[in-house]
């Protein structure tokens, strides 16, 4: 988990804020303050303390590489504070990466995204880049920016709430890095191809994505919850249009297919913002947003599979650019027949509003 510093202002240690004082220091790695409170704020609890003189890190709002090396020569940790306004406040950054200090902390005034971005990428690897923000959501974006994100942010607030919700952040947000080593695998099965059927036209959906999918990778989708079907994005070379890796073209309406958190929704539901879950062929996962729903009415295709004695089913377009995962590679559903594998995933119980019940008996056919 990455740092959270707190900054304590003096109407911090009033009586009314005892609450809030005390939250703030019991969650925080780091408390910055005036000199004048390190004292109260060690008394309160506070882990570690940044302050111009009397903390264990010493705040610099100059760069003075003299001043630098002195305070690491009495052991102490170093950290500079920078305000980011132009192009030519960057240079500060570097002059600190250059005096080797421990920590850079970085206020952005009104453009914050932009900056952190260069800021990430001037300073990655070589000191703890540490971001001011007012709230959880700003705390969120620049822990998330550059796929990279900062090392911690430095938390100014009165508010309970907002202490509590950038915990929260702090402990969920993830670069693109954390997010691919800590995918939870989501077991995968083959399952023999029974038959195949030609259906009438219906409302068919295309999930289109904020993310990119590659050879292998999709979206588990199906007419049962507890049997879906891997298929896969449009990723692949055709002589009659382009790829399309941002979409799954997943089947109709009515159909399941699984989200976040382990949990299934109709293909019905689905809007923009939502967030879905992207599987690969080993079954690995991760979340992405979705970008655009679109329903067209196609011609459709009833898919039938057996695993052992069970048997599911999915329906989707009837359409050369619609593949399912295979153990080793991928096949168009206008290609499939009886005994051709594909990956699948099947699970024991039903489903309440999209939450697993394992208990629960349902038949679906």
């Amino acid at each position: 988990m990455r740092e959270l510093w707190i900054e304590l202002e003096p109407t911090h240690f009033d009586a009314k804020n005892k609450d809030v004082l005390s939250l703030a220091l019991s969650a925080a790695q780091v408390v910055v303050t005036t000199d004048d409170y390190v004292v109260p704020a060690k008394q309160h609890g506070a882990r570690k303390v940044a302050s111009p003189t009397k903390g264990e890190i010493k705040l610099f709002t100059k760069i003075s590489k003299e001043a630098i090396d002195e305070a690491k020569r009495l052991g102490k940790t170093v950290c500079v504070r920078v305000t980011v306004q132009n192009r030519e406040d960057a240079t500060r950054i570097l002059d600190a990466v250059a005096a080797a200090v421990d920590y850079i902390l970085v206020a952005c005034t009104d453009w914050k995204i932009i900056p952190l971005e260069n800021i990430i990428a001037q300073t990655h690897g070589k000191v703890k880049l540490i971001a001011e923000t007012s709230g959880a959501k700003e705390a969120k974006l620049a822990l998330e920016i550059l796929e990279l994100g900062v090392d911690g942010v430095l938390l100014k607030t009165n508010s309970s709430h907002e202490v509590n919700e950038t915990v929260n952040a702090l402990k969920t947000a993830k670069t693109r890095g954390e997010e691919k080593s800590e995918a939870a695998a989501i077991p995968l099965v083959s399952a023999k191809i029974v038959q195949t059927k030609q259906l009438n036209i219906g409302a068919r959906v295309c999930i289109d994505t904020c993310d990119l999918m590659k050879p292998g990778e999709g979206m588990l989708i199906g007419c049962q919850s507890s049997g879906l079907f891997l298929i896969q994005a449009e990723v692949e070379e055709n002589p009659h249009v382009q790829p399309r890796p941002f979409r799954v073209n997943a089947g109709p309406v009515s159909l399941y297919v699984l989200a976040s958190g382990n949990k299934t929704k109709y293909l019905s539901e689905l809007k923009a913002g939502d967030e879905v879950l992207i599987i690969d062929r080993e079954g690995k996962t991760r979340v992405t947003n979705i970008g655009r729903i679109k329903i067209e009415w196609r011609p459709l295709l009833l898919l039938e599979a057996e695993h052992g004695k069970r048997k599911i089913r999915t329906v989707v377009q009837n359409a050369e650019t619609v593949r399912l995962v295979t153990p080793s590679g991928s096949r168009s559903v206008c290609e499939l027949k009886p005994s051709d594998e594909v990956l699948v995933r099947i699970e024991e119980g039903g489903r309440h509003f999209g939450t697993l019940v394992q208990e629960e008996s349902v038949i679906e056919i």
